[in-house]
């Protein structure tokens, strides 16, 4: 088959898109809703820390897969010009469903890093882009991520993590079923390395400050007789 003479001004615009919205995810990112881990237990109750994790890398999974089968399906239509606008809803689609899963397997670990909205945010964007596990005992390392120089290496980590897939999703090769394909494996992909990197610095429920009892607490005892 001939080459696309269209696709270098494609994947241009490829790019630029992704530029900006890189700067859109680093907005976001202290915007997602997160669960603690109280929230978590009480919605699933009953649940091991690794039962709690794999549920909610289940659902991040299909959630992701979701979003890449709708953009899938939009990169079978003749249509390469509206590509950049779909790939800027899949990136952003997936990076909020996976901040949101790092965000919560740092709480069901017992590793909820430390600092304000913004700060937290910006360190599971960190680990989201590093694919590792935040390092809580290093607060050097969560306040560094708010400075201007870390903005700019987590754009590229950005860029770098989603152009890798571009040469899967020139029109007419990806469908739905492709497309959904794709981002369960790499969110499943990107949730095994980082449960590996908390797994070695997990800190246990009973442990933590604000612990919650194992199973709920059990009725008021019978009274006495007579009373």
């Amino acid at each position: 088959m001939p080459a696309d003479p269209t696709a270098p001004v494609w994947r241009g615009r490829v790019r630029a898109t992704i530029a900006a919205i890189a700067d859109r995810i680093i907005e976001l990112a202290p915007r997602i809703q997160v669960r603690d881990l109280a929230t978590l237990r009480a919605q699933f109750p009953g649940l091991t820390p690794e039962e709690l994790a794999d549920k909610l890398v289940a659902g991040a999974c299909a959630g992701t897969a979701t979003v890449g089968a709708g953009v899938g399906a939009a990169a079978m239509l003749p249509v390469p010009p509206a590509m950049p606008a779909e790939l800027a809803t899949e990136i952003t689609g997936v990076a909020v469903i996976e901040l949101k899963l790092i965000a919560e397997l740092h709480e069901v670990y017992g590793l909820r890093p430390a600092g304000n909205l913004r700060q937290r945010g910006m360190a599971c964007l960190t680990s989201w882009t590093e694919e590792r596990g935040i390092d809580i005992a290093k607060p050097a390392s969560l306040n560094a991520a708010l400075g201007g120089q870390m903005k700019r290496e987590l754009r590229q980590q950005i860029m770098k993590r989603t152009l890798r897939n571009l040469p899967s999703l020139t029109p007419f090769m990806v469908g739905a079923a492709v497309g959904g394909f794709m981002n369960r494996r790499d969110t499943r992909k990107v949730a095994e390395k980082i449960r590996k990197d908390l797994r070695a610095r997990q800190v246990p429920w009973d442990a933590l400050p604000d612990a919650l009892p194992a199973s709920p607490p059990p009725g008021p005892a019978p009274l006495p007789p007579g009373d």
